[in-house]
C-alpha cells in the first residue's frame, strides 16, 4: 500500500508535512493513515517534473514508442488488478465485482488510446493567391487531472491515456476519499517504461486541486466532480493563465418509459443497473418518467426488485455483495437528509432508511410523484434513490425530461424506432441511450449539456482536447 506522492517516477513524502487518514465505510475501521497531502511545493515539484519530461525524453518518443509503453501499462494493470481492487473497495466501499469492472475499463482505455498515437493527422488547404496552408496538431503541454471518488481508476485512465497518446505530460490528483488505488498505479507507470515526470500522481483535498487549477505552468486541466467545484476550477483557470478546461460535472438524468416499452428490459435497467455502485454514479437515471397506462405495473414490480436487492447489501470484500456502503459519513448524512426531506415531498414506495446499525449502508429507495420543486427531484443525491413521475403524452415527457439544469445522460424505452430517434433529437443531453441505461465505451465522446460540463472525454473528440492546432502558411 503506497501512501506517498508519486513524482518524477519516485514515491516521496509531501513537503507540506500534512497527512490524512482513510476509514472503511463498511465498519469505520482505519484503512490507512499518513496518506501524504500535497502542498504548493509538492505541486510545483510535480509540475516541474512534468515540464522537464515534456521538453526532454518524452518529446523524443515516436507514436509507436508511446503505444508500446501504454500497452505495457495496460498489461500490468490487468496483471495486478487483484492487488489494487481491495484498496479501492476498502477506501470507498465499492464491491469487488464493481472494482474489477472499473479496473478492466481503465486498462481498456489505455489500449484504445494506444491506437491513436500515430493517427492524429493534419490538414492541407487549396492554394489561395500563392499561399499554401497546412494545419498540424501539437500536444498542448503539461496537463492536470482531478478525479472524483466514485470510479477513481477510470477517471485516471480517461484523462491520462488521451494525454499520453498525443505526447502531453500529466499531474493527476485523486480524491481524498479514495486515494489508495490511484497511488498504487505509480509502480506500474515506472515499470511500463514511462520516463520520469511523464505521469505524476498526488493526493490531497480541494486545496491541492485549487493549486493545480491556478498553476501558471499547467496548460490544460480536466476535472470530474460537482458543479460547484467545477465552476471554481474554471474560475481559477481563467484567472491564472487561461489554461484549457474540460469539466464533467454530474447530472440528474431522465429516463422516459413509453407504454410500448419492453417492461422486463426497463425493470432491469432501473433496478440493478441504476443501483450500480450504490447509485453513486453521475449517469444514474434518477428521474424516471413512466407512461400512466403502465405505471402501476412498473412501480409494483420495481418495488419488488428493490426489496430483493436490499438482501444483496454487504461488505465490499465479499464477492457476493452487489450493494456496498456509501463512500463515507459525510455522504451518508447527506443522503439520509435527502431521504427525510423526500418523505415530505413525495410518496415513499420502499426503502427510505438506513440498512443495519453499522457502516454507511442505505436501503434502495423509490419515491413517487415528487412535487415539481422537490429537492429529491431537482438535486443530485448520489445514492440509491430514484424518483418516478407519470406522463400522458410524448410532448409532456420531453418537457419534464428537459426541465433541469443538468444535461449529462438520458434514456428512452420504446418499441418504436422512429419515436426513439424523434425524442432523442429533442432531449437536452450529451448522451441518449435507447432501450438501455447508460452504456460505456471510450470510442465515443462522454460529457454533457448545460451545467453537466464543458468538453468531452472519450473518442477522437476527447483526444483533441489535448492538442493545439497550428496553421502554417507557405508562399
Amino acid at each position: 500500500m503506497h501512501t506517498q506522492l508519486f513524482i518524477n517516477n519516485e514515491y516521496v513524502d509531501a513537503k507540506s508535512g500534512e497527512t490524512l487518514s482513510i476509514y472503511s465505510p463498511h465498519d469505520e475501521s482505519l484503512v490507512a493513515d499518513k496518506v501524504q497531502v500535497a502542498g504548493q511545493a509538492d505541486v510545483d515539484a510535480a509540475v516541474a517534473a512534468a515540464r522537464a519530461a515534456f521538453k526532454g525524453p518524452w518529446s523524443k518518443f515516436t507514436g509507436p514508442q508511446r503505444t508500446k509503453v501504454m500497452l505495457n501499462f495496460a498489461d500490468l494493470l490487468d496483471k495486478h488488478a487483484a492487488e489494487i481492487a481491495p484498496l479501492e473497495a476498502n477506501s470507498m466501499g465499492m464491491p469487488l465485482q464493481v472494482v474489477n469492472m472499473i479496473l478492466g475499463m481503465t486498462s481498456s482505455v489505455f489500449r484504445y488510446y494506444a491506437g491513436w498515437t500515430d493517427k492524429v493527422t493534419g490538414e492541407q488547404y487549396p492554394e489561395v493567391d500563392g499561399v499554401y496552408k497546412i494545419v498540424q496538431y501539437e500536444p498542448v503541454g503539461v496537463c492536470a487531472g482531478i478525479g472524483a471518488w466514485n470510479a477513481s481508476p477510470m477517471f485516471f485512465g480517461a484523462k491520462v491515456a488521451a494525454a499520453m497518446a498525443v505526447g502531453c505530460t500529466f499531474i493527476y490528483k485523486g480524491s481524498e476519499k479514495s486515494p489508495l488505488g490511484v497511488l498504487a498505479l505509480g509502480d506500474l507507470v515506472k515499470e511500463a517504461g514511462f520516463p520520469p515526470g511523464v505521469i505524476n500522481i498526488i493526493s490531497g483535498d480541494g486545496r491541492a486541486g485549487s493549486m493545480l487549477a491556478s498553476h501558471m505552468d499547467i496548460n490544460k486541466i480536466s476535472f470530474t466532480g460537482s458543479v460547484f467545484a467545477g465552476k471554481k476550477v474554471q474560475e481559477l483557470a481563467a484567472k491564472s493563465n487561461l489554461k484549457r478546461v474540460v469539466l464533467e460535472l454530474g447530472g440528474k438524468s431522465p429516463s422516459i418509459i413509453f407504454d410500448d416499452a419492453d417492461i422486463e428490459n426497463a425493470l432491469v435497467h432501473h433496478s440493478q443497473n441504476f443501483l450500480f455502485n450504490t447509485g453513486q454514479a453521475c449517469i444514474a437515471a434518477s428521474r424516471t418518467f413512466v407512461h400512466e397506462d403502465i405505471a402501476p405495473k412498473f412501480i409494483e414490480q420495481l418495488k419488488a426488485r428493490y426489496e430483493q436487492f436490499a438482501h444483496t447489501i454487504g461488505a465490499p470484500l465479499d464477492p457476493k455483495t452487489f450493494l456496498g456502503p456509501l463512500v463515507d459519513g459525510k455522504q451518508f448524512e447527506r443522503v439520509m437528509s435527502f431521504l427525510e426531506i423526500g418523505k415530505t415531498e413525495a410518496e415513499l414506495i420502499t426503502g427510505g432508511k438506513r440498512h443495519g446499525t453499522s457502516g454507511f449502508y442505505v436501503e434502495p429507495t423509490i419515491f413517487l410523484n415528487p412535487k415539481d420543486d422537490a429537492r429529491i427531484y431537482r438535486e443530485e443525491i448520489f445514492g440509491p434513490v430514484i424518483t418516478i413521475r407519470t406522463f400522458k403524452t410524448e410532448e409532456e415527457a420531453i418537457s419534464m425530461a428537459n426541465d433541469t439544469s443538468y444535461g449529462l445522460s438520458s434514456c428512452i424505452f420504446t418499441a418504436s424506432t422512429s419515436r426513439a430517434l424523434r425524442v432523442a433529437k429533442q432531449l437536452e443531453a450529451g448522451m441518449v441511450n435507447i432501450n438501455s441505461s447508460q452504456t460505456f465505451g471510450m470510442e465515443a465522446p462522454f460529457g454533457g449539456f448545460k451545467q453537466s460540463g464543458l468538453g468531452r472525454e472519450g473518442g477522437r473528440q476527447g483526444l483533441m482536447h489535448y492538442v493545439e492546432a497550428k496553421t502554417i502558411s507557405i508562399k
